[in-house]
């Protein structure tokens, strides 16, 4: 049965197109004629087509709980897709024409072509995509994929952590809390809990505990490149620098590709809320920035590989070449490296057993959601650990804030301080840190250390949130990349006199100790570690870009 409110609760999502559209959507299309039944697109394929009713309908069906369920129907004016048209990634549901029906079909360059000269509709159909995936996400009863396994499994938290952070639709199902319907599924796949963490679609397909490459390849979100393969602008890491170059790359007519082990965003992508980025006044979550920085990327077509790991980078032939972890490599006229910076672990004997279950280095919803009604610790005294004590306290029942120094607006903006000594569940404890942490599988319990009496508390946990600081991306890197003594790149005056530097003329600002080379976000030494500033760098890279290509004479 279809949902009743499904059309009406997200009417912005379901347009109708006028006449004057339609005949803009003819002169790219071609007419086809479907009959009863018949398949447009199925969950899971790639690269499949943009239609436009033209007359009957078409049906949208979901089929990820394992029962086909009809979403909406499509009527005339209306048209299929969502953001995977332009993403490259697969389809989340199935099209399928009841009755006859005669459809403008649009391939996937001829949708770009526009989005890119055609800027009302371009709004339109963008706006309509975004509707829909914020639509389908909060869906109830939407499955997506299942990733079934427990709260407390490190690997099913990186399994869940992956695919959220790469904005791929999923339930999670808990073998202890939804053990009727987890066994149904384990008996139909012949599993047995041994086999936990697994993922799968519907009754189509399962698989046991992969890795994310291996994941990210079943469902379709990986992109290979062919060996050899050249590239204008090649950018390593996809947070806020490196999305920012993509964007002024790709729109200015470089052919650009971003790399990212995990998922674009970086560390920006994990914070819960940022209220001091310029023109969002009631502030946004970083996952929000980064999907709209993505679809913005991917809207002047920019191709991103993810996971992609560099592994090393050498030069040929006045190229960057980078050496990929599964054995491709991409040659580029100009490399951008924005890897951004890791949080530091906390140094705390055996902490490695409970890194993502117990002890995380971010706070979304997800984490939020794991750690709900209980008590929390949130380690670091900057503006990511602020935020986290915010975004936690609206759901946890205690969240102690510990800070190893004795003001915590040293390097915590104002804003964020004061709401935390506001905070009826935010305690604040200075000079203080973790001395131990035990748990049976997963964290249950943490001493606290007072540096300046010695005195030691323990206290039972849901989790702890670490934000302590943070070391560079750096270790891929050969010699001739200069760095500081931390691991940061030094760029402009820094490599002026670098036995590195081979060129006549001075370095650009952001250009490293190899010409060609540039750094920009929080990779870079002296950058100022803001959001405002990385997407600043990463604009700001791709002019130096266009000046190196052009003395290249390319």
């Amino acid at each position: 049965m279809q949902p009743p409110d499904f059309r009406t609760s997200n009417p912005q999502a379901f347009p109708v197109l006028n006449e004057e559209q339609i005949a803009v959507i003819a002169e790219y299309a071609e007419r086809k004629l479907y009959t009863n039944g018949d398949v447009l697109y199925r969950a899971g394929e790639k690269d499949f087509r943009f239609y436009v009713v033209k007359s009957g309908a078409i049906d949208i069906v979901d089929r990820s709980s394992g029962t086909p369920r009809l979403v909406v129907t499509l009527m005339p004016g209306e048209f299929t897709g969502d953001l995977a048209n332009l993403t490259g990634r697969p389809s989340n549901i199935d099209a399928i024409a009841t009755g006859t029906t005669e459809v403008y079909e649009i391939c996937e360059p001829d949708l770009r072509r526009i989005i890119g000269k055609r800027p009302g509709l371009s709004e339109l159909i963008l706006l309509t995509f975004i509707i829909r995936a914020d639509a389908l996400r909060d869906a109830e009863d939407f499955t997506g994929l299942r990733v079934i396994g427990t709260r407390y499994s490190s690997d099913a938290f990186r399994l869940r952590d992956f695919l959220t952070k790469n904005h791929v639709l999923y339930t999670f199902l808990d073998v202890k809390t939804e053990a009727a319907q987890v066994k149904s599924l384990l008996t139909a796949f012949q599993l047995n809990e041994s086999d936990m963490p697994v993922v799968g679609y519907g009754q189509e397909w399962l698989l046991k505990n992969p890795s994310n490459d291996e994941l990210a390849a079943r469902i379709g979100i990986k992109h290979e490149f062919t060996k050899r393969r050249v590239v204008d602008l090649a950018i390593v890491g996809g947070g806020p620098a490196g999305l920012a170059a993509a964007v002024y790359g790709a729109s200015e007519g470089l052919h650009t590709i971003v790399l990212d082990e995990v998922a674009t965003g970086g560390q920006a992508g994990t914070s819960s809320k940022i209220e001091n980025y310029l023109g969002f006044p009631t502030g946004l979550s970083g996952a929000e920035l980064a999907r709209r920085a993505t679809l913005q990327a991917e809207k002047f077509g920019v191709q991103f590989s993810i996971p992609s790991q560099a592994t090393k980078l050498t030069f040929a032939d006045n190229m960057s070449v980078l050496h990929l972890a599964n054995g491709e490599e991409v040659r580029a006229k100009a490399l951008i490296i924005a890897s951004g910076a890791d949080y530091r672990r906390l140094n705390v004997e055996h902490r490695e057993r409970f890194d993502g279950a117990g002890v995380y280095y971010a706070a979304t919803p997800m984490e939020a959601q794991m750690c709900g009604g209980e008590t929390v610790v949130v380690v670091g005294g900057g503006n990511s650990a602020g935020q986290a004590c915010l975004f936690l306290a609206e759901s946890a029942r205690k969240v102690f804030l510990l800070i190893r120094g004795r003001d915590v607006g040293q390097s915590m903006s104002d804003y964020l301080v004061q709401r935390i000594l506001e905070s009826r569940n935010i305690e604040l404890l200075t000079g203080t840190e973790i001395s131990k942490m035990l748990g049976d599988g997963h964290l249950a319990e943490v001493e606290l250390k007072n540096n300046q009496s010695g005195a030691r508390t323990a206290i039972s946990v849901g989790g702890v949130f670490s934000f302590i600081g943070a070391y560079p991306r750096t270790a891929w890197l050969p010699k001739e990349i200069e760095t500081d003594a931390k691991g940061f790149i030094n760029t402009g005056p820094r490599v002026a006199d670098s036995i590195q530097w081979a060129r006549v003329r001075a370095p650009f600002y952001l250009e490293t100790s190899r010409a060609g080379v540039f750094a920009a976000g929080d990779v870079r030494a002296e950058s100022i570690k803001r959001v405002g500033s990385a997407v600043g760098e990463g604009a700001m890279s791709v002019q130096f870009v266009h000046e190196y290509l052009k003395e290249l004479g390319r």
